[in-house]
C-alpha cells in the first residue's frame, strides 16, 4: 500500500486540468480544516467546497469496486474501514459548513468537474 500514490493520480490530473481549463483555481492535496489529518484532493477555502477524487478498490464503488479473494476478512475490514472513514470526513466537513464534493475515479472529467461548478455556484 505504500506505493499508492497519495497525489496526481490520472483521474485527479484529468479533472484538475478540466477545472484549471474552465477557469477555476483551487489549492490541490489540502487539509480543508486546521488541524484535520484528512486531505482532500481539490480545495477552493474561499467557498468551502472540498472535493475528493475516490478510487473504486480503496472507496468501495458500488459499480466497479471489487473484493480480494485472498485474505478476505483483512481486506473487508480495510475497505470498510476507509468508507466509513469518507462518511466521517464528510459528516465533519459539512458540519463545519463545508460542501463535500466526491467523484469516482471512473467518472468522466467534464462530468465531475460540472458536479464542483454546480457545488461552487451555490
Amino acid at each position: 500500500m505504500r506505493r499508492q500514490g497519495r497525489r496526481d493520480t490520472k483521474p485527479e490530473v484529468a479533472l484538475r486540468r478540466e477545472l484549471h481549463r474552465r477557469g477555476r483555481r483551487f489549492f490541490v492535496d489540502r487539509a480543508p480544516l486546521p488541524k484535520m489529518r484528512r486531505r482532500a484532493d481539490v480545495v477552493f477555502p474561499r467557498r468551502r467546497v472540498a472535493v475528493y477524487v475516490d478510487g473504486c478498490f480503496w472507496h468501495a464503488c458500488p459499480v466497479h469496486g471489487t473484493r480480494p479473494k485472498r485474505n478476505t476478512q483483512w481486506w473487508a475490514n480495510k475497505l470498510d474501514g476507509n468508507v466509513a472513514r469518507d462518511r466521517d470526513t464528510d459528516a465533519r466537513l459539512e458540519a463545519a459548513g463545508w460542501t463535500v464534493v466526491r467523484v469516482w475515479e471512473h467518472e468522466d472529467a467534464a462530468a465531475a468537474a460540472d458536479a464542483v461548478e454546480a457545488a461552487l455556484d451555490r
